[in-house]
């Protein structure tokens, strides 16, 4: 209510008569002048002395005026911006983003939705899956990008599958036949990256499963790393497919099939408070990354030596 007063205040100051000022205000002239009377009660002094030639401010009148312009045009400032973060045509997104999902996926992701509501501000804070969980929980993040999580206050909405794939460096014996047992990538030294990652854990129940037990390994502790290593030829990985793309596309890595291994994919999901609202970027955001996954799912209506290609284009284009 003392909005509309200090609304109707200013409409006065500005027009100088009452008629004109209810008029801009839609309202009638004894509700105007009642709604001037309250708001001089509030403030405890006479703001306007009516003469011949309509109303003129008082003393008071004069110092309250810069006031209640600021309070009026603070709330109207107010209010664009929430219209602009229901509309995502400003605000904020915060995003949290596991390693992998970070470096590979991410940046495609935020150049598109950049580029499309450039007027938002992003952050981007990383950490490992467990990590990002706590800071959804938190409402640190509006998001979190990571792999499939359950608990009962958040709820889980999936982005895409990526899948762990063996690459070796281009004059490696494996490329010769493109495949390979387990049992002769047990003899292999493998390259294995972040002990605390899914994909470690992964890795090492493959070879368990399988009773191979003792293996040569070198540990680093993160994708590029590992990557880097297998181009020097100082052995092997298992890396997720939306990391190696490019390098198998410019010929440093080559993708090897494994012939009696299962194949291994985790769900990369977005995360949210089921009680939080979702503010306009976070909803356009959402839009854009189900979009993107959608034209994978075309892979499944080729053939599989199509799709593992088309798989290939899709990452490169949309994910890295």
């Amino acid at each position: 209510m003392i909005y509309r007063q200090l609304e109707c205040f200013l409409a006065v100051a500005r027009t100088g008569n009452l008629s004109r000022a209810a008029e801009e205000m839609y309202l009638t002239q004894p509700t105007l002048t009642a709604r001037l009377k309250a708001l001089e009660e509030e403030v405890g002094d006479q703001l306007f002395v009516r003469t011949s030639r309509g109303m003129r401010l008082t003393e008071a009148g004069r110092v309250f005026l810069p006031y209640a312009e600021r309070v009026v045009s603070s709330f109207e400032e107010g209010k664009r911006r929430l219209e602009e973060l229901r509309g995502a045509s400003g605000g904020r997104l915060v995003v949290g983003a596991s390693p992998g999902v970070g470096t590979y996926a991410l940046p495609g992701l935020l150049e598109r939705f950049v580029g499309a509501y450039p007027k938002v501000s992003v952050s981007v804070r990383t950490g490992h899956s467990e990590d990002i969980l706590e800071m959804v929980l938190r409402e640190e993040v509006h998001l979190g990008l990571t792999r499939e999580m359950r608990h009962p206050e958040v709820e889980s909405l999936p982005l895409y599958e990526d899948e762990l794939v063996l690459v070796v460096a281009p004059e490696h014996r494996f490329t010769r036949k493109g495949s390979a047992e387990l049992a002769e990538i047990g003899e292999e030294q493998l390259i294995l990256f972040d002990n605390d990652s899914s994909y470690y854990e992964q890795t090492q129940a493959l070879f368990t499963n399988a009773g191979i037990r003792e293996l040569r390994t070198l540990e680093v502790d993160n994708i590029e790393a590992a990557k880097r290593m297998v181009e020097h030829r100082l052995g092997i990985a298992f890396l997720p497919r939306s990391a190696i793309v490019r390098a198998v596309s410019a010929g440093n890595l080559v993708l090897i099939r494994v012939e009696d291994g299962p194949a291994m994919t985790r769900s990369i999901v977005a995360l949210r408070r089921r009680d939080a609202p979702a503010s306009g970027p976070v909803r356009a955001f959402l839009e854009l990354a189900y979009s993107m996954s959608e034209r994978r799912e075309e892979r499944t209506k080729l053939s599989p030596a199509l799709a593992a290609e088309f798989e290939n284009l899709q990452l490169i284009d949309l994910f890295t």
